[in-house]
């Protein structure tokens, strides 16, 4: 299958990251990866992604991206991690701090990219969650409250696109897509996933949860 689509991977240097970006490259999309990283980037770039030094977290840099770059059909925030343990008495702010750059990407980067991603013909914003949020842990208490906030935000940029398309009086063409690891994040699984994105219409996808098992 052929994805003749442009990309952005938002905090793309981890393994996940340069597996996406692999997978999306072998399909025919261009890939634009972004990270704080020239040496972290380096990977991406080796396997023909655009790189770009920007920090996902950072709404303004973000949309100076999206100026830079124009027209855009998916927007992915990588950006991740996982800090826990100890039972509740274990969770830090210091651990929630360094769980929270996760939100701020999911949030920056779909309203920096909001005007491009609707004007697409098939937009995608998809991000990455765990399937602790349906089942808490003291010591994971954390973690999962940030899972718990980017899926909110994710449902509700699902439901802008779907009231957009209303408003406007025409077919929905963008999706605001969920996908939920199952224990560790295995990067074969969300790859493939990715890929597949534009196997539905958006009307099937928006505002759906995909379960990466």
């Amino acid at each position: 299958m052929s994805i003749h689509r442009t990309v952005v991977l938002a905090g793309a240097t981890s393994d996940a990251g340069l597996a996406t970006a692999t997978a999306l490259i072998a399909a025919g999309a261009r890939v634009i990866a972004t990270g704080r990283s020239e040496e972290r980037l380096a990977p991406l770039r080796d396997a023909g992604a655009q790189t770009e030094l920007a920090d996902a977290t950072s709404f303004a840099e973000m949309t100076a991206l999206a100026g830079k770059i124009g027209a855009v059909d998916a927007v992915i925030p990588l950006v991740g991690g996982w800090r826990g343990g100890g039972g509740l008495a274990g969770q830090s702010d210091e651990d929630f701090d360094a769980l929270l750059p996760a939100l701020q990407a999911v949030r920056a980067t779909s309203r920096a990219f909001d005007a491009a991603i609707k004007a697409s013909d098939a937009g995608r914003f998809a991000i990455v969650s765990s399937a602790v949020v349906t089942r808490p842990l003291a010591g994971g208490a954390n973690y999962a409250a940030m899972k718990a906030a980017s899926e909110a935000w994710a449902r509700g940029v699902a439901h802008g696109y779907a009231k957009n398309a209303r408003d406007a009086g025409g077919k929905l063409r963008t999706a605001s897509v969920i996908f939920r690891a199952e224990g560790a994040l295995r990067a074969d699984l969300l790859s493939r996933a990715v890929v597949a994105l534009w196997d539905l219409d958006a009307a099937e996808l928006n505002d759906t949860i995909i379960t990466l098992s």
